[in-house]
């Protein structure tokens, strides 16, 4: 073999390690992310009917939570959520009070509501995200309508990413029933940025 053929040969030999993932090779590294809870730069949102008037906003203020991504497979992304129940905010004190109760909430029994992804995929400018959320003791597969916010350097040396989803939930498949006849539902909204590892 002359020397000439020599780096193509190698070239050929890497090229075949890199496809079937063998020692070596260089793939990607699936991207590992802390959410930012703070100075609000992820927040978890939520709306439901009031009557037949209008809606009522709130938010959860305490959470935390970690996801992946990967660049070359998206497919395998993920995240974990940990929601704490009692941190409701729906800007009127007695009403918080009610929702923490044992007919809403039930923050006492149940203190922490999860979120951990079974699948997510993505298409030409949209995502979908499925998982397993457990409310009120109660766990039930919902999935997410995802879109993707941005991703790069931020100015104090970290690498960020960021996503919005949202989804509606139906309170009765989660034990919930005393909100009335115009509030069987409540969206949710998540806007999480994370902080790469």
């Amino acid at each position: 073999m002359s020397i000439a053929q020599r780096p193509l040969l190698t070239l050929a030999v890497l090229t075949l390690a890199a496809a079937l993932g063998l020692p070596g090779s260089a793939t990607a590294e699936v991207e590992k992310y802390v959410i930012d809870t703070a100075n609000g730069h992820a927040s978890i949102n939520f709306r439901i009917r009031h009557l037949d008037f209008g809606w009522v906003y709130g938010r959860f203020n305490t959470f935390s939570g970690t996801f992946t991504y990967d660049t070359e497979s998206p497919k395998n992304s993920g995240i974990e959520l940990q929601i704490q129940t009692a941190s409701v905010d729906s800007n009127q004190a007695e009403r918080d009070k009610h929702l923490r109760n044992k007919d809403f909430l039930n923050v006492d029994k149940f203190p922490t509501a999860t979120f951990k992804s079974t699948s997510y995929t993505e298409g030409l400018g949209t995502a979908e995200l499925a998982g397993d959320f457990t409310l009120n003791g109660v766990t039930k597969p919902i999935r997410f309508q995802v879109e993707r916010l941005g991703n790069g350097p931020d100015p104090w040396g970290n690498y960020r990413r960021a996503f919005m989803g949202t989804t509606e939930i139906p309170l009765k498949a989660f034990g919930i029933e005393d909100f009335g006849p115009t509030a069987r539902s409540v969206e949710l909204t998540f806007v999480i940025e994370g902080i790469r590892k």
